[in-house]
């Protein structure tokens, strides 16, 4: 079966459609480090079902580059990857690119979700117009016209529960009617990606549609909760110790059940990305301060609480949770977001002994990236994408419930 990825970010929904099977025709994304992301993805992937799995790891080490990467894989895979921004100027481009690499193959299913940005509750409260005029409010007029274009069976569309109240539901009313009028039924619920697995509390609305022809046979998918009893320090436990500023480049410890049980770590992994912020000694007193009061009884440290010496910012009526522990004994922490690349605050390690903010490589374990997944880019590029991405563990459950239906047709 045949995928496309719209908007696919640095693949969090499209290695759920892999891990089921899926065989991806395009992906389409305008960050250039987002699609290099992409590209060594699917390098692994391809390593990997051809036995040659050495050869990633070791541009994981460092030992060969990524052009050396690159040649041993076949060049169409990494034409898959289009490093394009959507809009009425680029699609004609963007379509002659895809036409390309499909030829008379036929597209399955169409997965993706625009940026959030501007459906988000956050965005919105930032921005005085209430961002009544940001072009990403309409980058599902672009999504429309690829299910027009190459009909696929069915479709997955993501975002977050903010689409559904965006200028008092007129986004979302416009997206059903724009499907409607290029011959597609959906359905749509809020997910939270803490049932699927991931140890996180991440609502996003999920819409799964389908050809109108096939209305009747094909429906939107029962899921089933996962049952388990972990925290959110299972996923952190077997990670070196690191102060701010430094990196960790070994295991410490064998992984622990979730890791294993939930494929986040597998024995010939190599780790990655393991690598502190730096703190200056004020916000570091603030962690401290943070972490006491969440091993109190799990309290909530707001900032007007805080010694007077401490504190720096003007606005002391809004935001006053800007300093946040992840919540280390509890089933999941708060949702991960793209902010983290601007600063840590909201996601403060709870080992006080560290006294620092999570790595990207442990930000990815909360999305339930598993550790062979590379991010390319800077460390506020590999932020970003992991806080703008689907969990893999969710994805995964919704492909395998998607190939089911179109299997059982």
């Amino acid at each position: 079966m045949n995928y496309i990825d719209l908007f696919a970010g640095a693949g969090g929904l499209s290695e759920g459609f892999l891990q089921n099977g899926f065989s991806p025709l395009a992906h389409v994304e305008m960050n250039e480090d987002a699609c290099l992301t992409l590209k060594t993805r699917l390098c692994y992937h391809y390593l990997k079902d051809n036995n040659k799995l050495r050869y990633y790891n070791k541009y994981l080490q460092g030992k060969i580059t990524r052009e050396e990467l690159y040649s041993l894989v076949p060049q169409e895979l990494l034409e898959s990857v289009i490093n394009e921004k959507m809009s009425d100027e680029t699609i004609r481009n963007v379509f002659e690119k895809v036409d390309n690499l499909i030829g008379e193959k036929s597209v399955d299913v169409i997965i993706g979700g625009p940026p959030c940005q501007a459906y988000s509750l956050v965005g919105r409260a930032v921005k005085e117009d209430n961002m009544d005029g940001d072009e990403r409010n309409y980058l599902y007029k672009q999504y429309c016209k690829f299910l027009k274009r190459y009909q696929p069976k069915m479709f997955v569309f993501e975002n977050v529960p903010g689409l559904l109240t965006a200028k008092n539901g007129k986004h979302f009313a416009n997206l059903k009617k724009y499907l409607a009028h290029v011959g597609y039924k959906l359905d749509y619920r809020e997910l939270n990606a803490k049932n699927f697995g991931v140890l996180q509390n991440r609502r996003r609305i999920i819409i799964i549609g389908w050809k109108a022809e096939y209305d009747g046979e094909y429906f939107y998918p029962q899921f089933e909760d996962v049952p388990h009893n972990f925290v959110v320090n299972d996923l952190l436990e077997d990670l070196p110790s690191i102060q701010a500023g430094e990196e960790g480049k070994e295991y410490a410890a064998k992984p622990s059940r979730y890791l294993t049980e939930f494929g986040i770590r597998n024995k010939s992994d190599v780790l990655t990305y393991h690598i502190a912020r730096p703190h200056i000694m004020r916000d570091k007193e603030i962690y401290n301060k943070v972490i006491d009061a969440w091993n109190d009884g799990h309290k909530r440290l707001k900032y007007v609480d805080l010694p007077a010496e401490l504190k720096t910012h003007k606005n002391v009526t809004s935001f006053l949770d800007r300093f946040k522990i992840v919540e280390w004994d509890m089933p999941a922490c708060h949702t991960m977001m793209a902010h983290i690349s601007k600063d840590g605050h909201y996601f403060i390690h709870p080992d006080k002994n560290q006294n620092r903010s999570i790595t990207v490589r442990e930000a990815a374990r909360i999305q339930s990236f598993p550790d062979n997944y590379y991010f390319e880019g800077s460390r506020t590029a590999a932020f970003t994408q992991i806080g703008n991405a689907v969990p893999p563990l969710m994805a995964k459950a919704i492909a395998e419930k998607i190939r089911e239906q179109i299997e059982n047709q």
